[in-house]
């Protein structure tokens, strides 16, 4: 137990999406008013705050292991785990040794309310468990406001989704679609762009359904235009089924919209979407894909695929190969099926074995590589304006273009928050590299690359 005068010490740790990261911002800086001194994670703490996932189940496993690690280095720590692993598998992480607090989605943002005092955080024999069954689906505000740790500060706007997807927990762990009052998240947006932030990214689980008074994600993004100092507006992940002609003209014409867009297809094939109980077909995806690219020639496109769905046999592969190959993706995240509890997916014949699995992933993988090397190059010869992040690397500074191309940058200068136009002169699998345009070109090294 903590009783003397130093100031406690809190380490937070996000697993999963970008709404995840959100809300551990919140959770920090409600923690910083509460007179905690914030750690990085993984150094002695006093108070671990855990934001878990269970889209996998290796996520969840990985949850397990970062208690354990940092009960290693802080035997003493009070632990408390939120997130969506705590919504659908409390009972679980009960019986885990040194877990002091639970909360679930319901609640997460409520999380420092039931912490104890912080000079007395002391270790609980048994852990405490705050958590619904459902959560509410009204429409939300955030009680406070998360200071960014980057310069791109996720922007959440909406939260649960209503699709129920075979495979996906995320409806038991977050609930039904709502969204968050327009208001409150244009008095963040503004105090966002007050403290120096140049790039929003527009979070949530279902984002393309926002729905609050009369107001849609374009009428979202076309307020958020209106906020000086604000550059750039991206969007992350959406549905296919959300995409709407308005979303991609507004796209196509805006000064901040960053033309780019990760849309998920998570199979070629139209009998495993089916089974996935994903409302469009193959060809419907590509025809989306042949629009955008129409109205937005310099779109940046990415995709997330799902391998080894029961009943994917080589037929189903081959046709989800096909369309990754096919279609003009920079990058894609490709995840080995996970079968959760509790979803219909669980109970479906033809289960895919393992070896076959890592087969198509490791494939699959391959192929995004690639993708992303010939991303890069295409750019070779082009100047394009990069947005840089914090620090150095290895002498290099790093940063992202619009379109969410990732560029480095030899430099001895400090770039962080700087927009600079750059010129690409060279491109590995991680990078597209080159030299700011302002100053004559230099000699550069893969080395780091």
């Amino acid at each position: 137990m903590i009783t003397n005068t130093a100031q406690p010490r809190a380490s937070l740790h996000t697993l999963g999406c970008r709404l995840n990261q959100a809300e551990t911002a919140v959770l920090g800086e409600r923690l910083r008013q509460d007179g905690y001194r914030l750690v990085a994670f993984g150094e002695p703490t006093d108070l671990l705050v855990l934001n878990t996932c269970s889209v996998t189940e290796d996520a969840e496993r990985t949850s397990r292991y970062l208690i354990r690690k940092t009960l290693k280095h802080s035997p003493n720590a009070f632990i408390a785990v939120t997130g969506c692993y705590a919504q659908t598998g409390p009972e679980g992480l009960k019986k885990q040794a040194g877990i002091d607090l639970i909360v679930g989605n319901q609640y997460k943002l409520d999380l420092p309310t039931f912490l104890p005092p912080s000079d007395r955080l002391q270790k609980h024999a048994a852990p405490v468990v705050h958590r619904t069954k459902t959560i509410a689906p009204e429409d939300f505000e955030l009680p406070e406001y998360g200071t960014p740790d980057s310069t791109r500060a996720p922007l959440k706007i909406q939260d649960g989704c209503s699709t129920m997807c075979s495979f996906c927990l995320i409806p038991f762990a977050r609930g039904r679609e709502r969204s968050r009052l327009l208001d409150d998240l244009l008095r963040e947006a503004e105090l966002l762009a007050e403290q120096g932030v140049r790039e929003v990214v527009l979070t949530g689980v279902n984002i393309g359904q926002y729905r609050q008074a009369g107001a849609d994600l374009c009428t979202v993004i076309a307020r958020l235009e209106t906020i000086p100092g604000l550059e750039r507006i991206r969007i992350s992940s959406i549905e296919p089924t959300t995409v709407t002609d308005q979303l991609l003209e507004l796209m196509a014409s805006s000064s901040k919209l960053c033309p780019y867009l990760h849309i998920p297809l998570q199979s070629g094939d139209d009998g495993i979407l089916a089974a996935m109980n994903r409302s469009y077909s193959a060809q419907d995806y590509v025809r989306l894909i042949e629009r955008a690219l129409h109205k937005i020639p310099d779109l940046g496109l990415g995709t997330d695929i799902m391998v080894g769905f029961p009943g994917e046999d080589e037929a189903a592969f081959g046709n989800t190969l096909k369309l990754a190959t096919e279609l003009p993706f920079a990058y894609f995240h490709v995840f080995p099926f996970s079968p959760r509890p509790g979803t219909a997916a669980v109970k479906l014949a033809n289960p895919v074995a393992v070896t076959q699995m890592k087969k198509r992933t490791a494939i699959l993988t391959s192929l995004s590589q690639a993708k992303r090397l010939a991303s890069h190059d295409r750019h070779i010869g082009t100047t394009i304006p990069v947005l840089f992040e914090a620090g150095l690397h290895d002498g290099f500074a790093l940063g992202t273009t619009a379109n969410f191309l990732k560029v480095a940058v030899p430099s001895q200068s400090e770039l962080t928050n700087q927009v600079h136009p750059v010129t690409i002169t060279a491109a590995s699998e991680r990078w597209a590299v080159g030299h700011l345009a302002t100053h004559h070109a230099t000699t550069t090294t893969l080395q780091m690359l």
